[in-house]
């Protein structure tokens, strides 16, 4: 994740020519924008690629920041997709600090982006891989120095060198990455405080249950984990720092840091310059094509038909998480090259926190029963949701082979009865039958 420049800087393949259109120009070095550019090359498309991050940093996984290079032990070069080496030998240019302020197309998709440096990019069809950027928290305080937010590099390396000096740390936001950072810190011996407003903590990503088991791992672990809080204030101490976060009843928490992680919002401004349909996210097509026919959005910001088998018509999803916008890039490749490939596959999580991971199969939405499955002499944890009598996901944790058992149920069309899969001692794969 190295940094150089606070203009645009070029590297990989050489920079066409002022004002020679890139055949391919994608807006968001992410996860969802590399695996674009990888998989054209893989399925043998040679027109020339520009890819453009707005960061000042080579392209690197993100997954990481709230855990192993948080805590040290991961080195910031091993989180870098891919070699400089393989970027020339693939033609694919790459260039880093450059935000895009503006988009000209014309009704055929071709165009011309213009960085906020003023630097134009010519292109003949258009991806937009652009993400998400953390909510803003709306509170007095927030513009204090040691409230940060985590969601890319520089976030993440304002964090761990802030670490250090801190002894207590508020973790406003009780979902994944405000967990995964509450772990992470409390594991390094700070004093850990996660300040969920809602009734539960990973409340939008799993079920009561599973909510619950977290709450209980971690408050036993020795974090201060409180639901349903009130937030008055961020709260700055003598030197001008933040000082904690005051609370509706009039208390005060101690903190060096405040971290706040209450989600994202996809980053839909350049789609909308183009007119583009949005609603929560850049709407597409099953084949990562826009409402242009022409442009392509991928990954995080993609508001797309719901790909599992089986969900109903005209049902649609975004999706946060790295196999989705891998996946997600296959499909739009593919459209690149003139292939119709619509994206049908389970959508799959996980999130590491400290000893516990949790790993998650399909979606739970609409679920009418669940089946829990708790082997407490082993740390294994899962819960399996069904609809209509039929598995339609599951919160596995610390239990890879059940999660793998019901991934698999569910990309086939199959399913796995509920009243024999509460036994423990019974393997899930065992029980896997046709729907």
């Amino acid at each position: 994740m190295s940094t150089a420049t606070t203009a645009a800087s070029y590297f990989g393949a050489p920079a066409l020519a002022a004002g020679t259109p890139t055949d391919l120009l994608i807006i968001g070095s992410s996860q969802s924008g590399v695996q674009l550019a990888v998989s054209l090359r893989a399925l043998g498309w040679t027109g020339h690629i520009t890819l453009l991050g707005d960061e000042d940093h080579r392209p690197y996984q993100r997954p990481a920041l709230s855990k192993e290079y948080l805590q040290g032990k991961v080195q910031p070069d091993s989180l870098i997709f891919r070699s400089n080496d393989y970027w020339i030998e693939h033609n694919v240019t790459l260039v880093r600090a450059a935000y895009i302020a503006e988009l000209r197309q014309e009704p055929d998709g071709s165009g011309v982006a213009v960085s906020s440096h003023g630097e134009e990019f010519a292109y003949r069809r258009l991806a937009l891989t652009v993400g998400a950027s953390p909510r803003r928290l709306g509170l007095e305080g927030t513009e204090l120095p040691g409230v940060l937010y985590l969601r890319n590099a520089d976030d993440a390396i304002a964090l761990k060198a802030a670490a250090p000096e801190a002894t207590d740390v508020v973790v406003i936001g009780g979902g994944f990455i405000g967990l995964e950072a509450a772990c992470s810190l409390h594991d390094m011996g700070k004093r850990v405080t996660v300040l969920e407003v809602g009734p539960r903590i990973i409340g939008r990503a799993v079920g009561e249950a599973t909510s619950e088991y977290f709450l209980r791992q971690h408050r036993e672990r020795g974090i201060d984990i409180r639901t349903g809080a009130t937030l008055e204030s961020i709260v700055p101490g003598p030197d001008g720092r933040v000082a904690g976060v005051k609370l509706g009843d009039g208390s005060v928490v101690p903190a060096q840091i405040v971290l706040i992680g209450i989600g994202v919002i996809p980053n839909t401004s350049l789609a909308e310059q183009l007119g583009l349909e949005v609603e929560n996210g850049i709407v597409v097509d099953a084949n990562a094509v826009t409402s242009d026919g022409v442009t392509l959005a991928v990954g995080d910001v993609a508001n797309l038909p719901n790909p599992i088998p089986g969900s109903e018509p005209g049902s649609r999803v975004r999706l946060e998480s790295v196999n989705n916008a891998i996946e997600h890039a296959k499909v739009a490749a593919y459209a690149v090259t003139g292939r119709r490939e619509e994206y049908a596959g389970i959508p799959w999580f996980w999130s590491n926190q400290s000893n516990l991971k949790l790993q998650i199969a399909g979606l739970s939405t609409g679920f009418d029963q669940t089946v829990l499955r708790h082997d407490e002499e082993r740390g294994k944890f899962s819960v399996l949701y069904y609809r209509e009598g039929r598995i339609i996901a599951a919160d596995c944790v610390n239990a890879p082979l059940d999660f793998m058992a019901v991934k698999a149920a569910l990309s086939t069309g199959q399913t796995i009865p509920a009243d024999a899969a509460a036994d423990v001692s019974t393997q899930l794969k065992s029980l896997v039958v046709p729907a």
